[in-house]
């Protein structure tokens, strides 16, 4: 089996799908949004096309590589458990050689991204790429896994602040935090589908530790702090109503989204994690975009 794209069409066709399955493509949109916010804060509106598209080529390739770098020491534990045997490396879709070939491009896209910015992205880029490979290798030794999980896409306003004005300032600090919250949240919802698979592994999580009912409170615990934070964020920027409004309609939808998963009833998981969070960045980042044109 080979990785290369190779007539006919189709077959090239289904090596990509494959590809962007491997590294979840479609979750980049959770943390892409709050790096807008951190970009058009920071830049008092949009910068220039060509900062815009170098902070998308850097955010896409960083987590590219963490995605690729955690599926590849991962695969052996994704074979063994049901709920991922079918995953792109363990069912043989793709070779290993294929994986670490995506895995040392996307490296070398996003420091090359990172220097297309300016001298402190470049500087700093190795510490950003460190701390998103950092987490695949905290379950084995830590429940805060969510946490490093949650600090790695926290990076992602910051280092957008950081891209567009060249230096650090406390809305970013706050809305860093505010997702690093957020995604530790949904992570520990999203890691009761592997509770009892975790016991048995000895993988490290706050539902192989605590159980289901205190792993609830923690994520919503963790919730109200991303509540906190985005308030924080946006008290710092001194944004207007708008900003706020859009802070009030992400709570609302949290609270939503812990409706949806009981102790007694982990079926609708999914749709709390992939579609719910999906729509809180994108709606935050649109009413911090409206805030920043339409004041009221």
């Amino acid at each position: 089996m080979t990785d290369a794209c190779a007539t006919p069409n189709n077959k090239c066709l289904e090596q990509t799908k494959n590809y962007l399955r491997f590294i979840k493509f479609e979750h980049s949109i959770f943390a892409l949004p709050y790096a807008f916010i951190g970009m058009i804060w920071a830049g008092k509106g949009w910068p220039s096309a060509e900062i815009i598209f170098w902070i998308v080529v850097a955010m896409v390739s960083c987590r590219s590589a963490a995605m690729a770098y955690n599926r590849i020491i991962d695969r052996h534990i994704d074979a063994a458990n049901p709920r991922t045997v079918n995953r792109e490396l363990p069912s043989g879709k793709m070779s290993p050689k294929g994986a670490h070939l995506f895995f040392l491009s996307s490296c070398v896209l996003f420091f090359i991204s990172s220097s297309m910015l300016n001298p402190l992205t470049k500087i700093l880029s190795p510490i950003a790429l460190g701390i998103t490979l950092f987490y695949s290798l905290t379950k084995r030794f830590t429940f805060m896994s969510h946490f490093f999980l949650g600090l790695s896409l926290g990076v992602a306003p910051v280092a957008a602040w950081i891209a567009t004005k060249a230096e650090i300032a406390s809305p970013a600090i706050w809305l860093g935090t505010a997702v690093l919250f957020w995604t530790a949240g949904f992570d520990i919802l999203y890691s009761l589908q592997d509770i009892e698979f975790d016991k048995e592994e000895n993988l490290k999580s706050v539902p192989a530790k605590f159980g289901i009912k205190n792993s609830i409170i923690i994520s919503r615990f963790c919730h109200s702090l991303t509540v906190c934070y985005l308030i924080a964020a946006g008290t710092s920027y001194q944004a207007g109503m708008l900003y706020f409004i859009g802070v009030a309609i992400v709570t609302a939808m949290l609270m939503y989204e812990h409706s949806l998963v009981k102790v007694n009833d982990l079926s609708k998981i999914n749709v709390a994690f992939f579609t719910i969070n999906g729509y809180i960045s994108i709606i935050l980042f649109l009413f911090t975009l409206m805030d920043m044109y339409f004041k009221v």
